[in-house]
């Protein structure tokens, strides 16, 4: 194997934020576009806990959270900080939000069968008061997560903001939190993402 193997699903945010990271960086890799129902053993091999992303590389090394991908990724040539900005406390912070609180709530907003029920709205909510409020309170003094430029920590969560607006487009659209709304569209039309989101054969490696 003379490319890094990225084993990926299209729509799931922590393969969306690997797959960022890698075209961000520049890094020429293959991708596997797995069924979820139907997961490729050799995935398994490498990585028992069963979810992507999972990568790949060529010496042999296996890294299985998304976030050590991002790193892998940005990290050894970061010239332009998308690494090293990321890593403040007040961002190290966001992203703690992000995968731990937030995306508890919106597990239980976008799939309400799989969990004990709570009040209508109680998870959308509680996601709202925990990330998104604070979202706006910083977007709305800068273009960017981290400041001026973009980072990692916009990579990190976007996709999640994606998802929690994907649930319900007409009630997010019609939120007050126009500097969020304005990130998150400016992410969504960007090449990065478009590039991130092509389609693949399922089962399949590719050059990605």
């Amino acid at each position: 194997m003379s490319r890094p193997l990225l084993y990926t699903y299209r729509r799931c945010p922590y393969a969306i934020r690997a797959r960022m990271a890698l075209l961000q960086a520049a890094v020429d890799f293959d991708a596997y576009e797995i069924v979820l129902r139907d997961k490729p053993p050799e995935m398994l091999a490498l990585s028992p806990k069963g979810t992507v992303p999972v990568l790949a590389l060529p010496n042999g090394s296996v890294i299985e959270q998304s976030l050590d991908i991002m790193r892998w990724a940005l990290e050894p040539q970061d010239a332009l900080g998308w690494w090293a900005s990321s890593q403040t406390p007040s961002n190290l912070a966001l992203l703690a939000l992000n995968d731990g609180e937030f995306k508890q709530h919106l597990d239980r907003y976008k799939y309400p069968e799989k969990f004990e029920r709570k009040p209508s709205g109680f998870h959308r909510d509680a996601a709202t008061a925990g990330l998104i409020d604070p979202l706006e309170q910083r977007l709305a003094t800068q273009l960017y997560l981290g400041g001026d430029k973009p980072s990692a920590v916009d990579l990190a969560i976007f996709p999640f903001i994606r998802q929690f607006r994907a649930v319900d487009v007409v009630w997010f659209d019609a939120q007050t939190i126009p500097a969020t709304q304005l990130w998150l569209q400016r992410w969504l039309a960007s090449a990065l993402f478009a590039g991130c989101m092509k389609k693949l054969p399922v089962n399949t490696r590719a050059p990605f």
